[in-house]
C-alpha cells in the first residue's frame, strides 16, 4: 500500500502557481520569449521543466513560439506557451493554424494595457475580444479567465483537459494584478488532480482515417512518427487531412468543429454565483475585477441592496444561458471591466428581458476598487 499524499501549502503568485497547474496537467513542452508581466511563467519553466524530462525552448519571437508548441503538440507532447498583448498579437496566424489543424495547447496572455507597448507594469483586460476573434475566418475556441493563484492553478489544469478532450486551442486570460499577487495556495496531491489526455488511434495504421467523424466530433490523435498516416495543413481539409474544394466536404468540416465544442457546453462554460439566490441586483466581472466586485456586493448588502455577483471565468464560449437567467432575475445588472466595454456588449447582447445593464470601465491602468463598483450599485439604484 502507498503513502497517501498530503495537500501542500505554499505561498506563490498567480504566475508560479499557472506553472504549477501546467506541470500538474501534463505539460512537457514551452516555447516562449520573455515579456512583462508574463515572463515569470517562462523563468520558472525554464528551471522546472529540464529536471522532469521536459524541454523549454526560448524562441526567436513569438511567432515562433507558438509554431513550436504547435510542432510538439502534433509529436505527442502538452505544449503551453505563455506571453503578453503584444506577443499575443504575433501568435494570432499560427494560433488560427492550430485551431484548423485541431491542435491541442494552452496560451497564456497575462494582460497589460495597450494597445502596442502601452502600459506593460499595469493591469487591463482589453485583450478579451482579440482572445475570440483575433485570429481570422469563423471558429470556436475556448477562452478562460482566472482571479486568483488559486484559480491560476486551478484553471490551467482544466484548460489542458479541454484542449486535450476537445483537441482544440484553449486560452487563459490573466492580468497584471493576478500574475503578480502572492497568496498562500493549498495544491491538492497529484493523485487527486484529474487529468485528461487525448484520445489515441485503437485501429491499425492502415485503418486510421485522421479527421473521421464521429459523435463527439472528436477524431483519435496520432502522433506524428507513430506509425500513423497524418496529413497537416492550414488548407480545409477532408477526413484524411488533405486540401479538398467540394463544398459538402467543407461544411462538414467546418461544422465538426463548431459541434465538438457545443456539445461540451456542459463542462465548459464554467461559472460562479456569490449571494444570487435573493438578489435583485447583480454584478457580472471576471478576471481581477471579481475581486473587488466580491467586497462589493457585501458592501451593498450592509447598505441594504440585495447585490448578487456572477463570476465568468469561461468567457467564450459566452455562457449565454446562465448570463440570461441571471438578466431575467435582476432589474439591474453592473459590467465593471478594466477595458472600454466589452464583455459588457456580450451581456447586452443576450439581454431580451428589458434589464438595464450598465457597464463601469477604468482603462487607466488600474484595478476597480470595491468602493466604486458599490458606489455604483447605490447611486445607480438611487
Amino acid at each position: 500500500m502507498t503513502k497517501r499524499q498530503s495537500k501542500k501549502r505554499i505561498l506563490l503568485q498567480g504566475n508560479e502557481a499557472v506553472v504549477e497547474g501546467a506541470l500538474a496537467a501534463g505539460c512537457r513542452f514551452f516555447a516562449g520569449y520573455p515579456i512583462t508581466p508574463a515572463s515569470e511563467i517562462s523563468e520558472v519553466l525554464s528551471v522546472r521543466l529540464p529536471k522532469i524530462g521536459g524541454t523549454f525552448i526560448q524562441m526567436e519571437d513569438e511567432i515562433a513560439s507558438m509554431g513550436a508548441i504547435v510542432g510538439a503538440s502534433l509529436a505527442g507532447v502538452k505544449s503551453m506557451t505563455a506571453t503578453s498583448g503584444p506577443g499575443f498579437s504575433l501568435m494570432q496566424e499560427n494560433l488560427g493554424f492550430a485551431c484548423i489543424a485541431e491542435v491541442p495547447c494552452v496560451v497564456v496572455n497575462v494582460m497589460r494595457g495597450g494597445p502596442s507597448t502601452g502600459l506593460p507594469t499595469n493591469p487591463a483586460q482589453g485583450d478579451v475580444m482579440q482572445a475570440r476573434w483575433g485570429t481570422h475566418g469563423d471558429h470556436p475556441i475556448i477562452v478562460l479567465a482566472v482571479s486568483t493563484a488559486l484559480e491560476c492553478f486551478e484553471i490551467t489544469v482544466k484548460a489542458f483537459n479541454l484542449s486535450e478532450k476537445y483537441r482544440v486551442p484553449v486560452i487563459i486570460l490573466s492580468d497584471e494584478m493576478v500574475a503578480h499577487t502572492r497568496e498562500t495556495v493549498t495544491l491538492p496531491p497529484h493523485d487527486e488532480i484529474e487529468v485528461i489526455d487525448r484520445i489515441t488511434p485503437s485501429m491499425p495504421p492502415e485503418w486510421y482515417i485522421p479527421y473521421k467523424n464521429n459523435s463527439k466530433g472528436v477524431p483519435p490523435m496520432s502522433a506524428l512518427g507513430d506509425g500513423f498516416r497524418h496529413h497537416v495543413t492550414g488548407l480545409v481539409h477532408d477526413v484524411r487531412g488533405f486540401p479538398t474544394q467540394t463544398p459538402h466536404e467543407i461544411e462538414a468540416f467546418i461544422s465538426r468543429l463548431f459541434r465538438k465544442v457545443t456539445q461540451g457546453f456542459h463542462e465548459i462554460q464554467i461559472t460562479q454565483s456569490y449571494l444570487m439566490d435573493d438578489a435583485t441586483v447583480a454584478v457580472i466581472a471576471y478576471g481581477s475585477v471579481v475581486r473587488s466586485a466580491q467586497r462589493a456586493i457585501i458592501d451593498a448588502r450592509n447598505q441594504g441592496v440585495k447585490a448578487g455577483l456572477l463570476q465568468l471565468t469561461t468567457l467564450f464560449p459566452f455562457p449565454r444561458h446562465v448570463v440570461e437567467n441571471v438578466l431575467k432575475q435582476c432589474r439591474f445588472v453592473l459590467v465593471p471591466e478594466m477595458n472600454i466595454g466589452q464583455i459588457s456588449r456580450e451581456v447586452k447582447r443576450v439581454n431580451q428581458f428589458g434589464t438595464h445593464v450598465e457597464k463601469y470601465n477604468r482603462i487607466d491602468g488600474q484595478l476597480i476598487t470595491p468602493d466604486e463598483i458599490c458606489v455604483k450599485l447605490l447611486t445607480t439604484l438611487g
